[in-house]
Formats: C-alpha cells, structure tokens, sequence
C-alpha cells in the first residue's frame, strides 16, 4: 500500500502546484486596473496616454503620458 501512496501523493502534489500556479496572484494591482488608474491621471493632467513601443507587462513602463496644448506656466 505505501508503494501506491508515495506516487499518487506526489502526483496529487504536482497537480495542486500546477492550478496555484496557473491561477496566478489574487490579490494587488492587474494590468488592466494600473492602466486605468494611468489613463486617468493622465487625462486629468490635459495629456493622452500611448504606447513607448515597449511590452514588459508593466502599464507605467510601457506608456508614456504625452502632454499637448499649453506649455507649463515654468516654461512661458
């Protein structure tokens, strides 16, 4: 009988690491909801949020907030 336990508890094992790997973190920021917390910001500051070309996964490395319209009162 413990011939047959080791294998299948092992088995059971590498299953349930499998499914808390594929299920990934359940807590903290998603991409999606740090992209629209940077979409925001960006809009409320007059800019459009766009790609840099980059795709890390990481919305604040892969899009820059550009800016148009009146330049900043240090600059006039």
């Amino acid at each position: 009988m413990t011939d047959r336990l080791i294998p299948s508890t092992a088995a059971l094992l590498a299953a349930l690491t499998a499914a808390a790997c594929a299920a990934g973190p359940t807590s903290g920021n998603t991409y999606e909801s740090e992209f629209a917390k940077l979409t925001a910001d960006c809009e409320r500051r007059g800019g459009i949020l766009a790609t840099n070309g980059q795709q890390t996964g990481d919305p604040a490395r892969d899009y820059v907030c550009e800016i148009r319209g009146q330049p900043s009162s240090r600059i006039r």
